[in-house]
This record gives structure tokens, C-alpha cells and sequence, in this order.
């Protein structure tokens, strides 16, 4: 049943009820990417011209000449149910799959990060659950990502890709958490746990030198004041107490020019 079938285009319709798992079992077109063909080769020959109005990327593009490489689903907007069907991912050639604004339920199948050469992927508007598979990081061609308003959670898979997706990918997950969001993931919180372990060993660092410090002050205080009390002692000894006597009136002669001055 149309095995070089490339563009599905089922948008903006009322279809309802699961997504027949066998309406994408004998896409053979789609199973196989020709790594043959270098440079752009499109359907029908030279004379043949026809047109397909697709969402990719979040935008609307009219295909006018259908290229040979241009492998799209777009069942978006309709009123489909139950889960994703996992088969899709032995559909290796999709660059477009649109399944936004419908009613499906369940996990994202791990089946979706053997589309290695797929460009966008729009699951928005669902009632998915359960974590984004970190399966989906290894898709180094995907450069537009909406998972946005579903009930995903847990943590977001870190991958080359993932870094260039902002909040919008994301908006309506209350669950999810790691970047962009503020919310930490795992490798977050042990970041973050590093750094409190760091900071408290700077500050007992920092407590020791300070304490050292106190003590060489103190030893040398205590230093300085057996070494004032030994010449006190010698000059009462000898009974040289002019000189003891002279500094004493020259500190009460500064203390009194002091209030002086403060009054």
C-alpha cells in the first residue's frame, strides 16, 4: 500500500479515535534513505509540477516541486488518541513529523531517536506523560523542537541539539526541569552540591587563618608585655626612675591636651 508514498498530509481535519499502527507499517518509501543521490531530484521528471502546503519548523511552506529527499507527516490538528505508534521510528527518512494539536496519550517512544535525519519534530498540544527520552538528544540534524503543553516531566536530555532549544520548546510541562529552565536536574543539583562542599571548606580555611592570626598577635602581645614589664623591673632595680617618670607626665600632658581639644 503505497510503498513511495513521501508526504502524508492529513492536517486540519476531524479525524478521531488511535492512530492506526498499520497505516505506517508499509511506508517502504520512508523505511530507507538513499545516500546515492548528491544533489536535488525531484518527483515526476522535468514536465511533471504539483504543490503541498506544509508546517515545518512552526511555519507554513508551499512545496512546489516535490523533492525525491522531502519526506513529510503532518497529521496535526485533528482529534487522534491513544498513544504514539512506536513503529514510526522504523521510518527512518522522515525530516518532518507533525503530530501537534490532537489528544494523544502515553509516553514519547524511544523509537523516535532513530530518526537521525530528522529536522522537526512537533508533539505539542498532547496529553503526553512520562520523561523526554534522552534518545532524542542524538538527533544532531533536528533544528525545531515543540513538546510544549503536555504533562511531561523529569529531566531534559542534554545533547547538542537540545542546548540551541529554548523555553517555548518546553512552556506548559510544570514537571520538566534542567536547561533551559531554572529548575536544576540531576548534574545540576551535584553541581550545586560541589559547590556548597567547596564554599564551607574555603570558609574552615578561612576561620583557621583567622585564628592563627589571633594567636601570633597574641604571642605577641604577650611577647611585648613580658618584654615592658622585664625594663620596669630593671629600672626600679637600679633606681633609675627619671626616665619612667618623664614618659609617664608626657602621657598625662597628650591625655589632657586630648579633652581639651574635645571640648
Amino acid at each position: 500500500m503505497f510503498p513511495d508514498l513521501r508526504i502524508i498530509d492529513l492536517s486540519n481535519n476531524a479525524f478521531s479515535k488511535d492512530l492506526p499502527t498499520s497505516l505506517f507499517q508499509h511506508l517502504k518509501g520512508m523505511t530507507t534513505i538513499d545516500q546515492t543521490i548528491k544533489g536535488p531530484n525531484y518527483e515526476g521528471g522535468g514536465y511533471y509540477h504539483d504543490s503541498v502546503v506544509v508546517v515545518t519548523k512552526g511555519l507554513k511552506h508551499e512545496v512546489v516541486r516535490i523533492l525525491s529527499l522531502y519526506t513529510v507527516i503532518d497529521l496535526s490538528n485533528n482529534k487522534f488518541e491513544g498513544h504514539i505508534p512506536s513503529v514510526l521510528g522504523d521510518l527512518i527518512a522522515i525530516r518532518v513529523l507533525n503530530m501537534s494539536h490532537n489528544g494523544l496519550k502515553g509516553h514519547i517512544p524511544l523509537s523516535l531517536g532513530n530518526l537521525s535525519v530528522v529536522e522537526s519534530l512537533d508533539l505539542s498540544f498532547n496529553q503526553l506523560s512520562g520523561e523526554i527520552p534522552q534518545q532524542l538528544a542524538s538527533l544532531t540534524s533536528l533544528e525545531f523542537l515543540n513538546l510544549s503543553h503536555n504533562y511531561l516531566q523529569g529531566c531534559i536530555p542534554q545533547g547538542p541539539q537540545f542546548l540551541t532549544f529554548e523555553n517555548n520548546s518546553y512552556e506548559g510541562n510544570d514537571g520538566l526541569r534542567g536547561f533551559p529552565f531554572t529548575k536544576g536536574c540531576g548534574n545540576d543539583f551535584v553541581s550545586e552540591t560541589n559547590y556548597t562542599v567547596s564554599a564551607l571548606e574555603d570558609q574552615e580555611r578561612n576561620s583557621e587563618i583567622f585564628n592563627d592570626f589571633w594567636k601570633a598577635a597574641l604571642m605577641g602581645y604577650g611577647s611585648g608585655l613580658c618584654i615592658g614589664l622585664s625594663i620596669i623591673y630593671f629600672l626600679i632595680s637600679t633606681g633609675n626612675l627619671r626616665w619612667l617618670a618623664r614618659i609617664i607626665e608626657e602621657l598625662e600632658h597628650k591625655i589632657i591636651m586630648r579633652r581639651r581639644k574635645k571640648q
